[in-house]
């Protein structure tokens, strides 16, 4: 199998010294990214271009002046690596992937910096950076593959305080075994998903969970001086709890998604526009807690990651409106319509299911054509309406 990229990360507890090395190395990579993206917008609004080898020789100059004389007391590598996650940032705005840069703030940005093989040792588990003395004192929840270095390492401090080390390595994950079953999948907010199978697989909704903590500790924050200790504090309590929220709903996707890949040879999903469904302001917190976005980007590189296929149904195919039964497509299917049973065959009909059971349907198609899935706009083959 071709080698894969793959970041394993852990939490780990910094000395005082340490933290305080770090913290200034985050401050310094913020500062070079900044001072980078000024020159190349300022350059911009003269119809130039700065090049990543440009930024990099100012970065030479900006050590040796007085007023950022601080960045040389830092590693160099990660300061570079700054620069070069601007000049990714360019191309992606160039290629219309994305909007143009914003500047890193101080507070609304996770504080990160990006080590590369020059400047860290990794041996026997221990982890030692450029100017650090002694090793960081990781928690190796689980271990690293046999026989894997990491390529890079990225040290980071979430707004909730915490501490965390990435590392980046090449791997070859193995295959799992072949199966010969394919499965529907269709995303909900009652049951986060209901497979082809019948299964429905119930929304935990961790938001929902803890919104009365949220709601306390964002009301205490409004209550704060802004700037103060206390306002510093409150917005931790806060961020604890948008972090507990997270964690759990992480967890929860990544057993489904490996529990589905593991079953399943074949997985059918639809393609949601979640950015457009947010819009609705009834259903976009719940939409939100959902996370249905991360779900299939766990479902797209675990699929590519052990052998499995991910098919993606067009999000126009109807797949609520088509009675997996018969193949009628019905004139209209209000979401307040949940169960129902079919006027043309006599077949009962769960929304959800249904929805899983064409999408199933569809994707197999797709897998054994190669033709697109767009929406059924013919006659079905049973004379319903269409």
């Amino acid at each position: 199998m071709t080698p894969v990229k793959r970041a394993f990360k852990y939490r780990f507890y910094p000395t005082g010294e340490q933290a305080r090395e770090l913290t200034r190395t985050f401050g310094c990579v913020r500062k070079v990214y900044n001072l980078a993206l000024a020159v190349r917008t300022e350059a911009w609004t003269r119809q130039e271009r700065v090049n990543y080898a440009q930024t990099s020789s100012l970065l030479t100059q900006w050590k040796q002046s007085e007023e950022p004389a601080y960045l040389s007391e830092v590693s160099s590598v990660p300061l570079q690596q700054a620069l070069r996650h601007l000049q990714t940032a360019f191309a992606a705005f160039w290629g219309k992937r994305s909007k143009y840069p914003r500047y890193k703030s101080k507070r609304k940005t996770r504080a990160s910096a990006e080590y590369t093989r020059s400047a860290f040792r990794f041996k026997d588990g221990r982890v030692v950076l450029a100017k650090l003395v002694e090793p960081l004192d990781v928690v190796w929840s689980r271990p690293l593959p046999d026989g894997v270095e990491p390529t890079t390492i990225t040290v980071s401090r979430d707004a909730a305080g915490r501490w965390f080390v990435s590392l980046l390595c090449e791997d070859r994950p193995a295959p799992m075994p072949a199966v010969a079953t394919s499965v529907g999948v269709d995303a909900g907010l009652t049951a986060l998903v209901t497979l082809s199978t019948g299964e429905k697989v119930t929304n935990p909704k961790h938001e929902r969970k803890d919104r009365v903590r949220l709601s306390r500790a964002q009301r205490e924050l409004s209550r704060k001086e802004k700037g103060s200790a206390n306002w510093a504090k409150a917005r931790t309590r806060v961020a604890k709890v948008h972090a507990g929220i997270a964690d759990r709903r992480r967890d929860f996707l990544h057993k489904l998604t490996t529990r589905l890949v593991r079953e399943n040879q074949t997985l059918v999903i639809e393609d949601l526009t979640v950015r457009t469904l947010v819009k609705n302001r009834k259903l976009s917190r719940a939409i939100s807690d959902a996370a249905w976005n991360e779900m299939r980007s766990m479902l797209e590189y675990k699929t590519a990651w052990y052998g499995r296929e991910l098919i993606t149904v067009d999000r126009w195919f109807p797949s609520s409106k088509l009675r997996s039964a018969c193949g009628a497509l019905a004139d209209a299917m209000p979401l307040s319509i949940r169960e129902w049973t079919c006027g043309n065959c006599g077949a009962f009909h769960d929304r959800d299911v249904n929805a899983a059971e064409n999408l199933l349907a569809a994707g197999l198609a797709v897998s054994a054509c190669g033709a697109g899935v767009r929406p059924q706009r013919e006659p079905s083959r049973t004379g319903g309406p269409c």
